[in-house]
């Protein structure tokens, strides 16, 4: 396998609803920004991925104008997957594998104003038996948390999770929701609810915004970052697409991921972990059996900032850059799509460039 690692990344800050920029002008000074930390030049990126959403923007084949943002002249190797960015970055780590090409760009944005966001998300469903319901994402999300409650947690679970992630996401001036002061978990508890049984800190804010990650091989990582993130493990597993086809209550195919990536082979240090809400924080890191030594979202998460299609490959390139200052030797980075954790890709990255690759 050729060693492929995370050298630069960059995001804008996430606002509720920007309106004086398009898809483009969100994207231009993200893109810019990676590709000058990276140290390669704009005309020696290999290959270029995206990740976003059609029905985002209300058009068919919106991603095309955010090539506009990168420059697609003289031609590029360019791709494409209607999923969040994380995707778009398994791609191309699948494309560096096949040794002609030594970097890659991967970049994903979302404007989540532009819709009803959670009625947007619906469209996710099954469109025979669940869809024609009317249910919306934040729904879909209580059934999940419910289950979720009903085989043995409580509240104070989620509670605390979000408290976790508002605190952290203090630090974070990328975070679009932080804690206020004096808040806690109790605080939270006593707050009323939006959808039985979440509250509003349950789920993540509407974030507009991008994201962009530089991917490097094997010695051309190494020439241009002083401590590459190397990817040591990838994958990325699916489940049933109904609702009552599965255990909502666990993820069966994070932990399947998370297996094959490799994440039990060595100690953890920093998971970021792409929960939406509050509840599934907890079921990731009982798929991902982390222990009480892991720092889990010291970004604050998708609780603090969910730009939808860019949430997860943030949370890869938040998890690389901890790796990267030397503030973690080997961290998890978790990202999902699809209703109730359907879809979930799990990324390993290490300081140590010699572990190999899953």
């Amino acid at each position: 396998m050729t060693d492929v690692a995370v050298v630069a990344f960059a995001q804008s800050v996430p606002v509720r609803a920007d309106e004086t920029h398009n898809e483009v002008e969100m994207l231009m000074p993200v893109v810019a920004d990676a590709i000058e930390r990276s140290g390669i030049g704009r005309k020696e990126i290999g290959f270029t991925v995206s990740g976003s959403c059609d029905y985002l923007a209300g058009a068919p084949f919106a991603f095309v104008a955010g090539l506009d943002a990168v420059g697609a002249w003289p031609p590029i190797r360019e791709s494409h997957v209607e999923m969040d960015g994380a995707w778009a970055l398994y791609e191309a780590w699948v494309r560096l594998q096949h040794g002609d090409i030594d970097s890659a760009l991967v970049y994903a944005f979302g404007k989540s104003s532009l819709g009803p966001l959670p009625d947007v998300l619906g469209l996710q469903l099954d469109p025979y038996h669940v869809a024609p319901l009317g249910i919306d994402a934040i729904s879909v999300a209580a059934l999940q948390a419910r289950a979720w409650l009903d085989a043995g947690h409580d509240e104070a679970e989620m509670a605390a999770a979000a408290a976790r992630a508002r605190q952290a996401a203090r630090a974070n001036p990328c975070a679009q929701v932080s804690a206020r002061d004096g808040e806690d978990a109790q605080t939270l508890l006593d707050e009323p609810y939006l959808v039985t049984p979440l509250r509003r800190h349950d789920c993540p804010p509407i974030s507009d915004g991008a994201a962009a990650v530089v991917l490097a091989a094997g010695d051309r990582a190494r020439e241009v970052c002083e401590r590459p993130a190397w990817i040591t493990g990838i994958d990325h597993r699916v489940e049933a697409h109904a609702l009552g086809g599965r255990d909502l209550a666990m993820s069966v195919s994070t932990r399947l991921a998370g297996e094959r990536a490799g994440v039990a082979d060595a100690p953890i240090d920093v998971a970021e972990l792409h929960a939406p809400f509050s509840h599934q924080e907890p079921i990731l890191c009982d798929a991902l059996a982390l222990g009480d030594g892991v720092t889990v979202n010291p970004s604050g998460g998708a609780l603090a900032a969910n730009v939808v299609m860019a949430a997860g490959l943030v949370r890869i390139g938040e998890a690389a850059t901890r790796v990267s200052e030397g503030a973690a030797a080997r961290a998890v980075a978790h990202a999902t799509s699809g209703p109730a954790l359907q879809q979930n890709l799990v990324c390993v990255l290490e300081a140590d460039g010699d572990a190999g690759t899953r």
